[in-house]
């Protein structure tokens, strides 16, 4: 049987993540739902990993298996007429047999968006975190440089986190500022439950002053979660991109 991948963007905002789970609405379970209403069959996607609950999606990689010849242009149109409006397939394309999204990607790109202005945006609350205070950029900037490199980041997890290890590799960190706006880029290979949001929770403590940078570098030698920064709220965080070999996501 053909193997789709779609490349899905999506508002976190109403949703309990992209897994489907028991309690609460997730984005795989629209698309599914979605899927089967164009094909007639009952398909499972397979993501390149998950997202938490109000956590954004320009490109999340999801394959499926299906008994259906359609053109590529109709997985596109065809499901986004059965999805509502925050979500949608962007892109689909034919891979190999068995291809599996987790295990193929070579890195992931996350961004956290930070509005830092006393002033809120209505129309830009459900996608960045505002903090009032004033942030120093450049003490920001330093200490995200010991992020670069494979690490041990238990101090920057969920306390429920299940993962075997929690070591993974940070291929950059980029923080930018833009008028009221500040982004932080993340690309890596792989993260933790949270890990992300306690990076860009911590980097903003430093930069309103309660930290100095040279804590990461110490954070990632004890582990201790209990000395990191407040875990940022999920609304600021987006999945931008997946890196695979040879494939256009």
């Amino acid at each position: 049987m053909p193997t789709i991948l779609l490349t899905i963007a999506y508002d976190g905002t109403n949703y309990s993540g992209w897994q489907t789970q028991p309690n609460g609405l997730a984005v795989q379970q629209v698309v599914e739902e979605a899927l089967e209403r164009l094909l007639g069959e009952r398909v499972r996607l397979c993501s390149s990993g998950r997202t938490d609950a109000g956590v954004h999606a320009r490109a999340m990689p999801a394959a499926f298996e299906t008994g259906r010849e359609l053109p590529l242009r109709a997985f596109v149109e065809g499901t986004n007429r059965y999805l509502p409006d925050d979500v949608a397939v962007q892109d689909a394309q034919r891979v190999p047999d068995g291809f599996k999204p987790i295990s193929e990607a070579l890195a992931k790109h996350y961004r956290y968006t930070i509005l830092n202005s006393t002033v809120r945006s209505p129309l830009d609350r459900l996608h960045s975190w505002q903090v009032k205070e004033p942030l120093d950029l450049p003490a920001m900037v330093n200490a995200a440089r010991f992020f670069v490199g494979t690490h041990d980041f238990a101090a920057f997890r969920a306390s429920n986190c299940v993962a075997k290890t929690t070591v993974r590799r940070i291929d950059s960190v980029e923080i930018t500022r833009a008028g009221s706006f500040i982004t932080i880029d993340v690309v890596g290979g792989g993260f933790l439950k949270y890990m992300v949001r306690v990076m860009s929770g911590t980097l903003v403590d430093i930069g309103r002053g309660r930290f100095t940078p040279e804590l990461i570098e110490r954070l990632l030698r004890e582990g201790d979660r209990q000395k990191a920064g407040v875990t940022a709220p999920a609304c600021g965080l987006s999945l931008i991109k997946v890196f695979y070999p040879e494939i256009n996501v």
